[in-house]
């Protein structure tokens, strides 16, 4: 093992066929996976991209149930991947470990939190990426770094050996250059191959109200990628889908407080970056701002999935903005992700076309466990735009 890598994208490489099950190194063909490190590795010490939690931390004494999982499916675990800290963040910005440069832009933050998987496999050094997904930790860096990232239904996958964020929404997905990769992940993760179906021929556009601003370009690119993938499309209005955001933001980080809260008070906020403390400052709020949100959440919830359940599958963009430049990040990077999460729903990211780089990401959601649907349909939009040229 090499331990401290400084590129930004690795924290931790694993020798070749060290990270496999046994005799997996001589596979031909064997998938390599980059884990965030986030996720427990046998042997390894599991930092969650902080050096307060890595100080603290000794070795995993067994991997997290979906790293086991990838093992026994054959898969090679190439390392440990960096990651926005104690995945409480969406720029991918990192004060330990370094920030991952962007392949698709390297002025442009790589999205978080799951930075170095995305980063790892746009550069090819991975087959896929293992991430997680609490507001968006997959399927933004898949954005920013044009490549695909599927955000799993919550509870799927067990979580166990996961350090937690904010578990009501934690869950944990694959991220690869292209949706058969994503596929591939799927498999390994899960010990199965997912379910083979036909793509659906239609789907739901979101429109999401005057309160959501999307750069028209963006727009843009999302409806030409469906027009190409000659798909029927109706537009679904999705309404509170900001206060949505709003809500899910305020209940993650209560959470985080519960999961992170004694490390600020054990180290005294030494070795835990200033924006996340900040962060978790923030999500202290009072117990009245904690019920409104739960109570819109239990209103939200069920009028945005019967909308969705009226369509099968809703089309939105990942990103409403071009990812940021580097030093000037925004608040609300996860507006278009995070009501996703609140719902618990499955959606996966994937490149289209667009003026200027990096290429946008279409954002696909689907009902609880359709999965398979949504790679199916993804692959699809995937084919129609790289006919387009």
């Amino acid at each position: 093992m090499v331990r401290g890598v400084s590129d930004g994208v690795w924290i931790e490489r694993f020798a070749p066929g060290a990270g496999g099950a046994p005799g997996a190194s001589m596979a031909p063909g064997a998938t390599t996976v980059a884990v965030k490190d986030l996720f427990d590795v046998e042997g390894s010490v599991t930092t969650a991209g902080c050096r307060a939690l890595a100080e603290r931390m000794a070795p995993a004494a067994a991997d997290a149930a979906c790293v086991a999982k990838i093992r026994a499916s054959g898969g090679l675990l190439a390392g440990k991947t960096n990651l926005h800290e104690l995945a409480f963040g969406t720029s991918g910005v990192n004060p330990w470990y370094g920030t991952p440069a962007n392949p698709a832009d390297p002025g442009r933050v790589p999205g978080g939190s799951s930075s170095g998987s995305a980063v790892a496999v746009a550069l090819g050094e991975a087959d896929v990426g293992l991430g997680s997904d609490t507001g968006g930790s997959v399927r933004i860096p898949a954005a920013c770094c044009g490549v695909v990232g599927l955000k799993t239904t919550h509870g799927r996958v067990p979580l166990e050996g996961v350090w937690p964020l904010a578990p009501s929404f934690d869950t944990v997905g694959p991220i690869a250059a292209t949706v058969a990769g994503v596929a591939e992940g799927m498999r390994l993760i899960e010990g199965r191959p997912l379910e083979t179906v036909a793509a659906p021929l239609g789907v739901g556009r979101a429109a999401l109200g005057p309160d959501v601003e999307v750069d028209p370009v963006i727009d843009a690119a999302v409806d030409e990628a469906l027009a190409r993938a000659e798909l029927e499309v109706e537009t679904t209005p999705i309404d509170g889908w900001k206060g949505a955001w709003y809500h899910q933001q305020v209940l993650l980080g209560l959470e985080a407080l519960e999961s992170d809260g004694w490390l600020v008070a054990e180290s005294n906020g030494e070795g835990i970056g200033a924006d996340t403390l900040e962060r978790l400052s923030r999500s202290r709020v009072p117990e009245e701002t904690a019920r409104l949100a739960r109570e819109y959440a239990a209103r939200w919830v069920p009028g945005f999935v019967a909308a969705l359940e009226g369509v099968g599958v809703l089309a939105l963009p990942t990103l409403a903005v071009r990812p940021p430049v580097i030093g000037e990040w925004r608040l609300g990077f996860n507006l278009l992700t995070a009501p996703v999460n609140l719902a618990g729903l499955p959606a996966i990211s994937l490149p289209v076309p667009a003026e200027g780089r990096p290429p946008a990401g279409l954002q696909l959601v689907g009902p609880a466990g359709s999965e398979h649907v949504l790679v199916a349909l993804a692959a699809r939009i995937e084919r129609a735009v790289a006919l387009a040229g």
